[in-house]
């Protein structure tokens, strides 16, 4: 299986603007939707916001009128193609924010697994197995929130995903200079390793963009830490993952990359789909992409006279990203990389930091009071008599992280020394 959007023909694009009905589209019947059509939903939204926020950027550093006023006619089908997207998420009534939380969450684990385990650099699968286990661990604590509020995780995430800690939040706020990672090059790196890197961020800032608007909405004042302490962590994760983008690009380059990048995500998500009004929607999307990165390719040739066949892949891309159960997985990387810190760019175990690390200062300025994260958890303890965990595969492959008696954290500090 191979796609190549530079021999496909996209939609022209004065055909591309739609009326407002297709932008208000029937929601999906959180009853029957496929966990993992949610977490494509939400893949896509995170794609589109952030070509518009590079598209947005870009007009700010242009003096270009011609190139401006390409961007604001692309800029704005790509609205439109955010509104039928992020439309498809029911209303509150139907699936609450904390539901429609754990899909991000979800979103976090499986899509990250995936990336990793299709990631040809060691170190950037490093990077990406990092965070992985970090958002593995806001799953399980948005889960104990959902139930204690009432809800089920099952509802939402089915049984594909485990429910069950991963590094613990309270050891994941970190100095920041120790969350910036090597940058790649892109005439070093395979090409997948672009298309990985650029997704993973794309979803990530639209984890942290929907934790900043919707955290203060809850009442409840541990709902609202939950979210306040979460959405510092997915800064973190942004940070993280913008590093090891190639800083040394133009932009006409990131301009072309951003829209083949789409291209091959609306192709992956098209292909692995599996509601066919939604299958739809991606085929059409795919089809204005095209469109895009034709005229981003055409933009490049004209200013920089560069010809974007320089950097793209002659045969276009041979994996497409597909949504699948990553329980194994997963496991194998907690019983590994759970005790893992960082230092500069690199990943270090806890233990290997000196005394005097920033590190542990860091963690003693911002863990002085109880963390929202660890909160819930005894709440949930108190309120139910233990946590809330979904471990299909049986106990968690840390013994330091398994379930403890009512009354504990839940587990021993996992990282070999005191954060003092």
């Amino acid at each position: 299986m191979a796609f190549n959007p530079l021999t496909e023909k996209g939609i022209p694009l004065e055909r591309q603007l739609r009326p407002w009905a297709e932008l208000n589209p029937e929601p999906y019947d959180t009853r029957s939707v496929h966990p993992y059509t949610r977490a494509r939903i939400i893949t896509a939204v995170g794609a589109e916001v952030e070509a518009q926020f590079f598209s947005h950027n870009m007009a700010r550093h242009t003096v270009d009128a011609a190139l401006k006023k390409h961007l604001a006619k692309i800029r704005r089908v790509e609205q439109q193609q955010h509104r039928a997207i992020n439309w498809l998420i029911p209303g509150e009534k139907t699936e609450n924010t904390i539901e429609v939380t754990l899909g991000y969450e979800q979103v976090a684990v499986d899509l990250t697994s995936w990336i990793a385990q299709n990631e040809p650099d060691p170190y950037l699968r490093q990077v990406y197995e990092f965070g992985l286990l970090e958002d593995f661990d806001h799953l399980y604590r948005y889960a104990n929130l959902l139930d204690l509020m009432g809800g089920e995780p099952t509802r939402i995430i089915g049984d594909l995903t485990e429910v069950t800690p991963g590094r613990p939040t309270i050891f994941e706020h970190r100095h920041p200079a120790d969350e910036l990672r090597r940058p790649m090059t892109i005439e070093a790196v395979d090409f997948q390793s672009i298309m990985n890197a650029m997704t993973v961020l794309a979803a990530e800032q639209q984890t942290m963009n929907y934790y900043l608007n919707v955290g203060n909405r809850p009442d409840d004042p541990t709902a609202r830490g939950l979210y306040c302490e979460i959405a510092m962590i997915e800064e973190q994760h942004v940070t993280h993952y913008e590093s090891i983008m190639d800083p040394t690009l133009s932009w006409l380059t990131h301009l072309v990359l951003h829209e083949y990048n789409e291209c091959w995500l609306y192709w992956s998500l098209m292909e692995d789909e599996t509601d066919k009004r939604i299958r739809q929607l991606w085929e059409l999307h795919l089809g204005m992409e095209l469109e895009h990165l034709r005229l981003a390719c055409d933009a490049m040739k004209a200013i920089e006279k560069r010809d974007p066949a320089e950097f793209l892949p002659a045969k276009g891309m041979t994996r497409a990203l597909t949504f699948r159960e990553n329980k194994e997985y997963v496991r194998k990387v907690l019983a590994n990389q759970t005790d893992l810190a960082a230092w500069d760019s690199e990943f270090v175990d806890v233990s290997e930091l000196p005394r005097d690390h920033r590190y542990f200062a860091y963690q003693a300025a911002v863990n002085a009071t109880l963390p929202p994260t660890e909160e819930i958890i005894e709440r949930h303890r108190q309120e139910k008599g233990g946590e809330y965990r979904l471990e299909t595969e049986g106990p968690h492959p840390v013994p330091a992280l398994q379930e403890r008696p009512r009354g504990s954290l839940g587990y021993e500090r996992v990282m070999k020394v005191d954060a003092a």
